[in-house]
């Protein structure tokens, strides 16, 4: 794998990880579930965002194969982020 690319996807896996620290302070801090939604959606496409290179370089699947994974992967943790957005929080309906 190239050098430049394993750097910017350890900068992005980076940014997704710290992205998701804050959004679950946030949960902590206000109690809304939706708030942790976004934290587990931003750390699930975080960890979308390196297992493509993890999966072909050390585990020997196809490019093919590894690809898909990782677009399921991100794909899940878009879901997640969605739920987050549109979702009910049970914290806002009981108010």
């Amino acid at each position: 794998m190239h050098i430049g690319l394993v750097i910017a996807k350890i900068v992005t896996m980076a940014l997704g990880f710290i992205i998701a620290f804050q959004a679950y302070r946030g949960y902590r801090r206000s109690n809304s579930q939706s708030l942790l939604y976004l934290a587990i959606g931003f750390a699930i496409i975080s960890f979308g965002a390196i297992i493509e290179g993890i999966l072909f370089d050390v585990v020997g699947l196809t490019f093919h194969n590894a690809g898909t994974v990782a677009t399921a992967i991100v794909a899940i943790g878009m879901l997640t982020i969605l739920y987050a957005l549109y979702g009910r929080d049970p914290q806002k309906v009981e108010e």
